[in-house]
């Protein structure tokens, strides 16, 4: 049921994303010349019949009659000019078309690549911003140009296709409109030269445009258009709850770099996407990569393919396998282990992945033999798993072997160590036997080529080995200086000698992997602890984005600059960019995509911008600028820079909203504090008011009859219950002022003591004949506060307890340090008590004591009063038994201005 909810949800969901944004309508054509301009523009004159909107961005004719008629009479965006090499190119005005914002625009090819120096380098981002604006975009496309179908379509025609479309596009589909032509019908157009001229005509009947490739190419953009419809009848059917589907499929591709990626990977997001599915991309990285790069300041002069070149090679090939799959639509990681077949297993089972894609693997001589090839080892390992093999066209198969055999050739550097190492255990072993009187000299060879397998590849390892085996031959066993072996115990020592090299050279050299790969894995862990170490102190904006840009800088040694919020730093990167690469960061954050550098948008910055995102929306943008000498960024410095920029986005959101939750805090302790004054004035009013009339009208109607001590009593009463009046209006006064400043705490440094002396000779004042008892600690600390709210608060308490207290009992004030981050003020009295059932409902307006305290008197706005004013000073009070178990005590505490001992009582 979960599940189904869940399904519904999303689908619900990807709807309303589709009808907040603009819809695309393609119209797809299964090869060149079938007429889908010619059916865009019918539509749009259509559309324009009945009143909507509809501009031509752009539309290429190629100077056929029929679509130039068409596109007579309906509105057309004049082209922008790029200049590139000295020519002028006509490219669609985006920024105008923007302006313009009709409802409905024209984009013709979508396949198209923009001029260089164009915002985008590919028109379907183009129209990616349109849809994001709003705009309903209607725009054409073959099916060749589909990224996923790239292999399939090479190997039906033998033409690579170099413009492609993502697959992901056409998720923000409306509609899909198929406009096909038969083959017969299409190839008699191209002869009678209604799609090319005629000698360009004549050399695509040739080549492309064969019966049987129009036929198969047909028959793709048929099966394209069937997989849309279904996957719309799904969502329909799931956003109305009617799905049977418990899980969605998940589909593991496992690539590695060597000749096949591309391949492999739109042979999985085929796979996935019939299935409906989801897909990621994995590679695991076994420490060969860093080793090898570790060796490339070694390996520079040598002028083959050197180890480290064919690293490079890998990575590339990576890289650009990877940025083909977030293209369309899948995810990427990097897994790192030594155990390649281990890893991807553990994968897919986090991924709760179904099946495994992988590229056919080169079989190496007795690997059959020993279940030793990386699919040979998923079969036997991953037998709950479907395991799907793909085999790369032949030419490509073939032409990955080859050079896979060249790309082991040694080094210029590998040479020298190798030859140093055979050179330098032959002499050592010649000085230990000659002046040490060491019987086996064995040891000395596999010292050395431990020591060589530790630092460079295994292969040299092994020849080191071989090569040590011939001196250790012809100089150490008997008969030496010859190539003779007398006896069989002789042979036996070079057999075990040999085997043992072989061994603990393999053994040296997959410690080594392990060692590099661990370092690989712990460097992005290690970054992301250091940045969560700094992100952890910020406590507001601005030091967020000094953490932030201080670990980008240092992790990834780029110049950083932040703008979150409007808030930006810091101010030497700020103040190195241009308008250009200002407006180029404003379009990463609005759109939510990064650009400039290292991307396809916006390529002429030298700053690579990547936006900030929160959970729900983007709130900054972040940009790095990388040294001239940076040519391509890895893929996991890329994945790198894109984690802490999530980090800091977080972090980010968490000051904001900590600093937000504060404000409301406050805000709420002022409209309490205010409710708490503006119900309570009545309640604490009446009985002084009601006093003062009453004393007053019995003076004016028993003047005569009174005598002069009745009447001094009478007076005397007047004139207490008016002082009483005047402090209750004064704390109401001063608390509403208070309140109208929004509660801002005018905080001061001062001695506790001095404020409880001056609220106990302020009571005494009022009330003479109180006793007061205070017992302050020595030698405590300052307080942080606002002096004359807490030195009211606690009159208040003082004020509540002698008012509770029997005739000559005293009240007692205690103030300690009770932590390390806290001072505690106990302030008691020896009435009848609270009890523990009603002890957290005396700070509550009009509350009275009934059994406990005796009379019908309230708290009031006393100590209603005093815990607003300790809540805004982020203390606690609380109601306590009397320190002999009779009475009251009310307990203050306050921080002693330390923030982490607020941060503790607002958590």
């Amino acid at each position: 049921m979960t599940n189904e909810r869940t399904e519904q949800a999303n689908a619900l969901m990807g709807g309303l994303r589709r009808e907040a944004a603009g819809r695309l309508t393609v119209f797809l054509g299964a090869a060149p010349g079938v007429g889908k301009t010619f059916a865009m523009l019918s539509r749009a004159r259509e559309l324009q019949r009945q009143g909507v909107d509809v501009v031509i961005g752009i539309v290429e004719t190629h100077n056929r009659g029929e679509t130039q008629a068409q596109v007579q009479g309906l509105p057309l965006m004049p082209r922008k000019q790029v200049e590139y090499q000295g020519r002028l190119l006509e490219e669609m005005d985006l920024d105008a078309l923007l302006e313009r914002r009709p409802a409905v625009a024209l984009v013709d090819e979508l396949a198209h690549r923009n001029a260089p120096g164009s915002r985008h380098e590919r028109r379907w981002q183009d129209v990616e911003e349109l849809l994001d604006a709003g705009i309903d975009v209607y725009t054409t496309v073959n099916i060749q140009h589909l990224e996923s179908l790239n292999d399939v379509i090479y190997q039906i025609t033998g033409i690579r296709v170099t413009e492609t479309v993502p697959d992901s596009i056409f998720d923000r589909l409306r509609d899909i409109r198929l406009v096909d032509l038969p083959a017969r019908e299409l190839i008699e157009r191209l002869k009678d030269g209604k799609v090319y001229l005629p000698e360009q005509a004549a050399q695509a009947l040739q080549a492309f445009f064969s019966p049987s490739n129009i036929t198969a190419l047909r028959e793709l953009a048929m099966q394209k258009v069937a997989e849309h419809v279904d996957a719309d009848l799904r969502e329909t059917l799931a956003a109305r709850g009617l799905t049977g589907v418990s899980i969605q499929p998940h589909v593991l591709i496992a690539i590695d770099g060597r000749g096949q990626s591309d391949y492999v990977v739109r042979a999985g997001a085929r796979i996935a996407e019939r299935r409906g599915g989801r897909w990621s991309v994995v590679t695991v990285d076994t420490g060969r990569s860093a080793n090898a790069m570790l060796q490339a300041d070694d390996l520079e002069h040598d002028a083959g393919h050197t180890a480290a070149q064919v690293e490079q090679k890998r990575q590339m090939e990576l890289d650009r396998a990877f940025a083909l799959a977030r293209s369309l639509g899948g995810e990427t990681e990097v897994l790192y282990s030594t155990d390649p077949v281990q890893a991807v297993l553990d994968a897919a089972a986090a991924r709760n992945a179904r099946t495994i894609v992988v590229g056919r693997t080169r079989e190496r001589p007795f690997a059959r033999m020993f279940n030793r090839t990386f699919t040979q080892q998923l079969l036997r390992y991953g037998a709950r798993y479907e395991l799907t093999i793909v085999s790369p066209p032949k030419s490509r198969y073939q032409e990955r072997e080859t050079p896979g055999l060249s790309g082991e050739r040694l080094g210029a550097g590998e040479l020298a160590s190798m030859l140093f190492t055979v050179i330098a255990s032959t002499g050592a072993a010649v000085l230990s036997d000659r002046y040490l009187g060491l019987e086996d000299v064995s040891i000395v060879f596999l010292v050395g080529v431990l020591l060589l397998a530790s630092r460079t590849r295994m292969i040299t390892a092994a020849i080191a080995a071989a090569l040590c085996f011939l001196p250790y031959v012809y100089f150490f066993i008997e008969p030496r200086q010859t190539w003779a072996i007398s006896a069989h115990r002789g042979v036996a020592t070079v057999m075990l000698f040999f085997a043992a090299a072989l061994v603990a050279g393999r053994l040296a050299s997959r410690l080594r992997m392990q060692v590099v790969a661990l370092r690989a894995a712990n460097a992005h862990a290690t970054a992301m602890q250091n940045l969560g170490r700094q992100l952890s102190k910020a406590a507001d904006l601005s030091q967020v984005i000094a953490a932030g840009a201080s670990v980008l800088q240092s992790t990834l040694h780029a110049e950083a600059w932040l703008r979150i919020k409007g808030e930006t730093g810091p101010v030497a990167a700020a103040n190195e960019l241009n308008d250009k690469e200002l407006a180029a960061a404003g379009w990463s954050e609005q759109h939510g995509q990064s650009c400039g550098r290292f991307t396809d948008t916006l390529t002429n910055s030298n700053w690579w911008f990547l936006p900030v995102h929160s959970d729900q929306s983007i709130i900054g943008v972040v940009g790095l600028r990388f040294g001239t000498d940076v040519a391509r960024l890895p893929f996991e410095q890329r994945r790198l820079a894109e984690s802490i920029v999530h980090d800091i986005g977080q972090a980010a959101l968490r000051t904001t909203l900590v600093s937000e939750l504060e404000v409301a805090r406050v805000s709420g302790e002022t409209e309490r504090l205010r409710l708490a004054l503006l119900s309570s004035v009545s309640h604490d009013l009446s009985s002084p008011l009601t006093s003062i009339i009453s004393s007053a009208g019995n003076l004016e109607r028993h003047w005569q009859d009174l005598s002069e001590a009745d009447r001094a009593s009478v007076l005397q009463s007047i004139r207490f219950e008016g002082e009483r009046l005047d402090r209750y209006v004064q704390n109401l006064l001063d608390m509403t002022r208070l309140g109208q400043q929004g509660l801002t705490l005018t905080r001061d440094h001062i001695g506790i003591d001095a404020l409880v002396s001056s609220a106990s000779t302020r009571l005494r004042r009022y009330e003479p004949q109180v006793k007061i008892e205070c017992d302050v600690a020595a030698n405590l600390p300052p307080l942080s506060v606002h002096p004359a709210l807490i030195e009211q608060a606690l009159f208040n308490v003082m004020e509540n307890a002698a008012k509770f207290s029997p005739p000559g009992a005293p009240v007692r004030v205690e103030v300690r340090r009770a932590e390390d981050k806290w001072l505690r003020i106990d302030i008691s009295d020896e009435g009848p008590g609270i009890p523990e059932s009603e002890r957290r409902r005396i700070f509550d307006m009009y509350y009275s004591v009934e059994d406990g305290d005796g009379n019908q008197q309230g708290a009031g706005l006393g100590l209603t009063i005093v815990q607003a004013i300790i809540g805004a000073h982020m203390g606690k009070i609380e109601a306590l038994p009397g320190p002999s178990g009779k009475g009251t005590t009310i307990r203050i505490s306050l921080p002693l201005g330390d923030e982490a001992a607020a941060e503790e009582v607002a958590a």
